[in-house]
């Protein structure tokens, strides 16, 4: 696993919870402007993090997601080496893709959303690492 994602509709009030509450350690926080997103990420361990993210308008995906579903878990992230082969796998094994191509994600990493459709109502990234 790379990371759980959680929607938030406060990000610095969330990073006031996880970080000052909670005690994880915030590793920083990114503008995601074509995603329409701000996020912070927070190490749980040697490689795992949770990412919270905020929407930047009310457009934006995460936006809609908070408004229908509120706040709260959005999507499991998965580490995988070679992103575009796993991509072309799971569509010919009939896995319906959000993303066909690999998107830029946060810290130079390339993503690639799975349609909940296809995995029984979870929201799946795939996560290649720079």
């Amino acid at each position: 696993m790379d990371h759980i994602g959680i929607a938030v509709k406060d990000l610095d009030g969330a990073i006031s919870l996880y970080r000052d509450v909670l005690g994880l350690k915030l590793e920083g926080t990114h503008v995601l402007a074509e995603r329409g997103v701000r996020v912070a990420f927070f190490s749980i361990g040697d490689e795992a993090h949770i990412e919270l993210l905020e929407p930047l308008s009310n457009e934006s995906t995460i936006a809609k997601f908070l408004s229908s579903r509120g706040e709260g878990l959005h999507h499991i992230a998965l580490k995988v080496n070679d992103i575009q082969a796993v991509l072309e796998e799971f569509k010919q094994k009939g896995i319906t893709l959000i993303d066909e191509k690999p998107q830029a994600g946060a810290e130079g990493k390339k993503i690639a959303f799975i349609h909940p459709k296809s995995t029984r109502g979870v929201l799946l990234e795939l996560c290649e690492g720079p």
